[in-house]
């Protein structure tokens, strides 16, 4: 008969199929402990994407905009997307990055 070793605890077992655990305890606590790791960073070469909050939204219909709301609450009409931004320091309105570069 032959034997492996668990992938885990290493207790020698017989096995069935491709089974690499000798119980389903091991193979949960093996599972757990992948599922912890630290998951793989961005390369930094790739920019950041703008949180969903910061987006500015502008009305095709009455041209008012928003922050991160995509539908207007007056039309009922979904706006165009503007692009990342927040509000305007002075007047608290929404302001989009590329409106400040011109």
């Amino acid at each position: 008969m032959v034997t492996i070793a668990c992938a885990w605890c290493g207790i020698a077992f017989a096995p069935s199929g491709r089974r690499k655990f000798h119980s389903d305890a091991c193979r949960q606590a093996s599972y757990r402990a992948r599922a912890r790791a630290a998951p793989p960073r961005a390369p930094a070469d790739v920019p950041a994407m703008a949180a969903p909050q910061a987006i500015v939204y502008e009305c095709t219909s009455c041209q008012a905009r928003y922050l991160g709301i995509r539908r207007c609450p007056d039309c009922n009409l979904f706006c165009r997307r503007i692009g990342p931004g927040g509000p305007c320091p002075h007047c608290d309105e929404p302001v989009a990055h590329d409106d400040l570069r011109s």
